[in-house]
């Protein structure tokens, strides 16, 4: 499966875990192959219009482009997509997918009922580093 765009990122942008998330990936992805945008963002907004699925969701959206459809993957399935994208030893986690979706599903929304307790929420979505600003959606 070939991908027309490079897949775009959507994370709660008020949350520290998850711009914590980001920051993992600008290192690790040294390829630059994914972009990111706030869900609250415009470009959030927007693709929350085009899928109706996204209502309520708060945390991790992965979306990727296949010529003009957009294939949208959420919670542990998100994270095991990312995975795709980075290069050794990041891959090995994709063993992950032995796991049944729901217990993976589970697994994440503990950690994301948790989130802001234990890894705090910001007031406004952080500004990206300069030399990664070109990765940025509005």
């Amino acid at each position: 499966m070939s991908f027309t765009k490079s897949p775009l990122l959507l994370y709660d942008g008020h949350c520290a875990l998850c711009n914590g998330w980001v920051r993992f990936l600008l290192r690790v992805d040294r390829g630059g192959a994914m972009r990111f945008a706030a869900l609250e963002s415009e470009t959030g907004a927007a693709v929350r219009a085009r899928h109706s699925s996204l209502d309520g969701v708060d945390s991790l959206v992965l979306v990727e482009e296949q010529g003009s459809e957009e294939q949208v993957s959420v919670r542990s399935t998100a994270i095991l997509r990312i995975l795709r994208y980075l290069g050794w030893p990041w891959k090995t986690g994709l063993v992950g997918y032995l796991i049944p979706r729901e217990i993976r599903d589970s697994l994440y929304d503990v950690v994301a009922w948790w989130r802001y307790r234990l890894f705090g929420r910001y007031d406004r979505c952080p500004v990206p580093p300069p030399e990664a600003r070109h990765r940025f959606e509005a």
